[in-house]
């Protein structure tokens, strides 16, 4: 197993990579201060840099706003058909299960309950008597020796 670092060595490392960076900072400002000229061609390069970025992300804007009317027109010509068909059988479902509700398992449920009732009218008339096992004698063990 690797063992994780000890929190010390972690804020320590994270100091010195702070000291560094404003240490990189410092000097990078200063040598634009000591150099008017350098920091001229960083500037106009830098601003090439933006430029082009800029026109990267309106692409791909323009790109992304094509995507979207492409799924909005998916949605619309495609999804909703197939939604409207899937409610539509849903509905013939529902309809067909009301259906073998009321003309199939009620009248079962019903003669079911009608059977019920006869067999207990039938058990209340005619009670069945327990019917009694024939009484064996008991074995001796010691008989069999």
């Amino acid at each position: 197993m690797e063992e994780r670092p000890n929190k010390a060595v972690t804020v320590v490392g994270i100091v010195v990579g702070a000291l560094l960076g404003l240490a990189v900072l410092g000097g990078g400002g200063y040598f634009l201060i000591t150099n008017p000229e350098t920091t001229a061609v960083l500037r106009d390069v830098f601003i090439i840099v933006l430029a082009l970025e800029s026109i990267v992300i309106g692409a791909l804007l323009s790109i992304l706003i094509f995507q979207i009317h492409n799924l909005t027109r998916l949605l619309q010509e495609e999804i909703k058909p197939i939604l409207d068909s899937t409610n539509e059988t849903v509905s013939t479902v529902r309809g067909t299960a009301t259906f073998v509700s009321e003309n199939v398992v009620s009248p079962m449920i019903e003669a079911a309950s009608y059977v019920s009732a006869a067999k207990k009218v039938l058990a209340l008339l005619f009670p069945r008597r327990p019917r009694s096992k024939p009484q064996t004698p008991p074995q001796n063990p010691l008989a069999e020796e």
